[in-house]
């Protein structure tokens, strides 16, 4: 069993001992995934890199969590749709790497439609 496979498994015996699969359907899954990444934003909005620096040094449990509020949201999402977090990771990187390619993309910020 994977690392993520223990971490989905946690995160469904914590929902399913609270009896919130209930609540939980695609949408409100997305819409809950998108409102703890504007949090994670949040921690940075209005920051310079210098003040983002001394901010992720002073508060970097704050960031961890929301971080980890991510993950936990995305890790329900991929459970309830049958989404093998494993699987389907390495299908979109290996998407990524012929979309990317290191001779045309490396040090280059285009997107994959402009290199």
């Amino acid at each position: 069993m994977s690392d993520l496979q223990k971490l989905q498994e946690r995160v469904l015996r914590f929902r399913d001992e609270r009896d919130w699969k209930q609540f939980h359907n695609p949408k409100d899954l997305a819409i809950s995934l998108l409102a703890e990444a504007a949090e994670l934003l949040d921690e940075f909005k209005w920051k310079d890199e210098k003040q983002i620096a001394q901010h992720l040094r002073e508060n970097k449990e704050s960031v961890s969590d929301e971080v980890m509020d991510v993950l936990y949201n995305t890790l329900l999402i991929a459970a309830d749709l049958d989404i093998d977090i494993s699987k389907e990771f390495e299908r979109k990187m290996q998407s990524n790497e012929a979309k990317y390619p290191i001779e045309k993309s490396s040090g280059n910020n285009k997107k994959y439609t402009e290199i």
